[in-house]
C-alpha cells in the first residue's frame, strides 16, 4: 500500500504546491490563470499531438477500450442527473448539469501524469485513446441533454453548431487533430520540430499539475454537500467498477489495457464540470465543490485502486 501510495503522492504533492503557493500570496490568481493557458494552450497540445502522432491506431483504437470506458461514463452521467432530479429536487437544468460533473473525468491534468507514473510511458497510447474523444463525447451528451432540459435556450441545431465550432477551434482539439493528420498521412517531420514539440511535452504535466493546484483555491465547498458526495461516489467507485467489469470480463482487455482504462475512470471531476455550469448557469456550486472535493479525495480513491489493480 505504501508502495503504491508513493506512486500517487508526488502527482497530488505538485497539485498541493499549486494551492498552497496562492494561499500563501506566493503565486498570484492571474499567474494561475497564465500557466493554465500556456498548459491548456500549448503545451498539453504538443502532448497530445506527440502521443497520437507516433499511435498505433489499429493497436489502441479499439471499440472494446472505449466502450469500456465510456459505458461507464454514460451510465454515471444518467444516474447523477436523475439523482439530482429525484433525490435532491433539482430543476432539469440543473440537474443535468450535475450530472455532468460524474461524466467528466480528469484524465488530461491528473489522469496522464497518475497513469504515467504508475504503468509507464507505454501505457499512454490506451489513455490517449480515450482523451481523444473525451471532450467531444462528453459535450456532445451533456449539451443535448442540457437543451431538452431547458425551454429558454436557443434553438437545439443552433447550440450544436456554436459548439462544434468551439470544440474545433480548441487548442486540444486542433493539437489532437494534427496527430491523427500526421499518423495517417504519414508526414515527415524535421528533427528540429520533433524535438521542440517533446520539450513543450515535457513541460505540459508538471506545470498543469501545479496550475491545476493554484485555480482550486477559488472554488469552495458547496452548501449541499449530499450531492457532491454523490457525484464523487459515481466518479471515483461506480465507473471504475463498471471499466473494471467491461475490460476484464465482457471485452477480455489485455490486463495492461484493463488497468489503464480502470484508473482514467477512477479520475476526479475535472475542471470542464465548472466551465459547463458556467456556460449554463446552473449548478455552479456544486461543480466547482465537486472539482475541488474530488481532487482531495483522488489522492486516497486513486491509491486503492491501484492496489486492485495491482493485485490482477
Amino acid at each position: 500500500m505504501i508502495e503504491v501510495f508513493l506512486v500517487v503522492f508526488p502527482v497530488f504533492l505538485v497539485v498541493g504546491a499549486g494551492y498552497a503557493a496562492v494561499s500563501f500570496n506566493l503565486f498570484k490568481n492571474d499567474y494561475a490563470d497564465a500557466l493554465m493557458k500556456f498548459t491548456q494552450n500549448f503545451a498539453i497540445p504538443c502532448l497530445l499531438f506527440n502521443a497520437i502522432a507516433g499511435l498505433d491506431l489499429s493497436a489502441v483504437f479499439k471499440p472494446a477500450l472505449l466502450g469500456s470506458f465510456y459505458t461507464g461514463s454514460a451510465v454515471c452521467f444518467i444516474l447523477s442527473t436523475l439523482g439530482a432530479r429525484y433525490l435532491f429536487q433539482r430543476r432539469s437544468g440543473e440537474a443535468v448539469a450535475i450530472g455532468f460533473c460524474a461524466l467528466f473525468a480528469n484524465s488530461v491534468l491528473l489522469g496522464f501524469p497518475i497513469v504515467e507514473r504508475a504503468f509507464g510511458t507505454d501505457a499512454l497510447g490506451p489513455i490517449t485513446a480515450i482523451v481523444s474523444i473525451h471532450a467531444p463525447f462528453c459535450y456532445l451528451l451533456g449539451i443535448t441533454a442540457m437543451e431538452f432540459a431547458r425551454a429558454d435556450g436557443r434553438a437545439l441545431p443552433d447550440t450544436i453548431k456554436v459548439v462544434t465550432k468551439a470544440m474545433f477551434s480548441n487548442a486540444l482539439m486542433i493539437g489532437l487533430l494534427l496527430g491523427f493528420f500526421v499518423n495517417l498521412t504519414g508526414l515527415w517531420l524535421p528533427q528540429g520540430i520533433r524535438d521542440a514539440t517533446e520539450m513543450m511535452a515535457r513541460a505540459a504535466l508538471p506545470a498543469a499539475l501545479f496550475g491545476l493546484g493554484a485555480v482550486l483555491v477559488r472554488y469552495g465547498i458547496a452548501p449541499n454537500i449530499g450531492e457532491t458526495a454523490m457525484i464523487l461516489f459515481l466518479r471515483l467507485v461506480i465507473h471504475p467498477s463498471i471499466a473494471l467489469i467491461l475490460a476484464s470480463r465482457v471485452f477480455n482487455l489485455s490486463t495492461e489495457v484493463t488497468q489503464v482504462v480502470v484508473l482514467t475512470a477512477a479520475m476526479s471531476p475535472g475542471i470542464n464540470t465548472y466551465v459547463f455550469a458556467n456556460m449554463y448557469d446552473r449548478g455552479k456550486a456544486t461543480a466547482a465543490s465537486g472539482v475541488l472535493l474530488g481532487t482531495g479525495a483522488a489522492v486516497v480513491s486513486v491509491t486503492i485502486w491501484l492496489v486492485i489493480l495491482r493485485a490482477l
